[in-house]
């Protein structure tokens, strides 16, 4: 096995444990909104044009709990950097290297996002809820697309990248069809800023740790495959 950035222990230890966190935090958003907002404040948040009113409203009734999932679905997202890499370097080839190049730039417009929620979730403590949810309405697509649009053009790279990754996997066979699909439905998930998550969300991102968890495994046990070839159509 080669040397290249990030190397197998890296490689194999982020493979393991980044989506198993990103599941985690698309888990705990979920629980923590439903858990710090009652019945009546969740329907109230549910005729709201964006999620971002009911995030907020669940911070200011819950902080310590929506401190928690934003940070641990944070992490999720560092944690996948080294591991598309990972798959990328042992893929191999232009299409796997795109793809990888772009689901990165995705995860970098997730850590840009995180720094917004962040922001916005102090605001409230500092100027209260119902001014610090007026103040970030109103610049909301400011604050979302970012300084010159970078990152929010940044995060079309999830979705382009991981068709691409799943099909340079599929097409050298370190990846069946089930698990390329797998992975290309795991880059199907929402980015934004004060964004809700839901049972979908956390059972498409339970899909990315069953397609690279084992690899992960086999790869800190040193026993990958050598790629074989274009999978067939129905193929694990």
């Amino acid at each position: 096995m080669n040397t290249y950035f990030p190397g197998r222990w890296i490689g194999g230890a982020t493979l393991v444990l980044g989506p198993v966190v990103l599941c985690a935090g698309f888990l705990l958003r979920h629980l923590s909104s439903v858990i710090a907002l009652s019945p009546q404040q969740h329907a109230w948040a549910e005729r709201q044009p964006f999620a971002a009113y009911g995030q907020l409203l669940a911070y200011t009734s819950a902080p310590a709990l929506l401190t928690l999932s934003y940070a641990v679905f944070a992490l999720g997202a560092v944690l996948l950097f080294p591991a598309f890499v990972t798959v990328a370097q042992r893929v191999g080839g232009g299409l796997a290297f795109w793809g990888a190049t772009l689901l990165v730039a995705g995860l970098f417009s997730r850590l840009y996002f995180a720094g917004a929620d962040q922001t916005a979730f102090q605001l409230t403590e500092v100027i209260g809820l119902d001014r610090a949810t007026d103040a970030i309405m109103t610049e909301y697509v400011d604050i979302s697309y970012g300084p010159w649009r970078v990152p929010v053009w940044a995060s079309v790279g999830q979705y382009a990248g991981s068709l691409l990754l799943a099909v340079a996997a599929w097409r050298t066979g370190l990846f069946g069809t089930a698990r390329a699909v797998m992975l290309l439905l795991a880059g199907g998930t929402w980015m934004g800023v004060l964004k809700g998550a839901s049972i979908s969300d956390v059972l498409v991102t339970g899909l990315l740790c069953v397609a690279l968890v084992p690899l992960g495994v086999r790869m800190l046990r040193e026993r990958l495959p050598a790629p074989t070839g274009r999978s067939k159509v129905v193929s694990w």
